[in-house]
This record gives structure tokens, sequence and C-alpha cells, in this order.
């Protein structure tokens, strides 16, 4: 998994704000308040983002509606999980990652930590 372009990104941030099925207009609608868009490039994007497996779509009508595969978080967690594995050092790259959390997010870590911990094997 890669990161995404700007367009696929906006879509995305879409898809998951919504999260509910919509159309390349639903999505084009909201874009052009933006900045100018054709539709045919919407719908590229998004049969994009279908092909990468981001998307899923079903058939209503004439057209699709779309819908995120995954939460925000999980994707977020999927390009976390991709920039460990392609480090030759995983744990000098989490503890730099966790150099730069806020005391807040330290807490946040160390209870998650700790309740996997207590999970059993």
């Amino acid at each position: 998994m890669r990161q995404l372009g700007q367009l696929e990104a906006a879509v995305m941030q879409r898809l998951w704000s919504w999260n509910r099925p919509v159309s390349v207009r639903d999505v084009l609608e909201d874009l052009v308040q933006e900045r100018p868009l054709a539709y045919t490039t919407v719908m590229t994007v998004m049969d994009n983002l279908h092909s990468k497996g981001l998307v899923r779509r079903q058939k209503q009508g004439r057209a699709y509606l779309y819908a995120a595969t995954s939460t925000r978080e999980e994707h977020t967690a999927e390009l976390l999980g991709q920039v460990l594995a392609d480090s030759t050092d995983r744990s000098a790259t989490l503890l730099r990652f966790v150099e730069t959390l806020d005391p807040g997010e330290v807490a946040q870590l160390r209870t998650a930590l700790s309740e996997r911990a207590e999970e059993p094997s």
C-alpha cells in the first residue's frame, strides 16, 4: 500500500467522513466547492481506488455506489506498518516515532500496550 495522491486523499476523506455508500456525483458535488473538476476525473479516481482495494462498489441502476473498505484509522495503521516493514531497524524507527509523541499520546500508547499484554495469547 502506498500513500494516496492529493485527489485520492480528498475522495477518501469524504468517504470516511460520510461513512455510507455514495455516488461519483455526490463526491463531485462536494469537491467542486474547493476546485473545478470534471465528473470523469472523479469517476477515474474512484475507479482507481476500487482497483487498489481501498473502496468497494455496488451497482445501483446505471451507476455505482462507493464505500471505503476500511476505516481511516485502519488505513493509517496499514501505512505505519508498511513504513516499519521498509525500515532496516524497526526498533529504532519505533523509538524515534515515540519520541515525537506528546505526553498524552504516550499515556494512551502505554494504556494500549498494557491492555494488549493482559490479553490471553
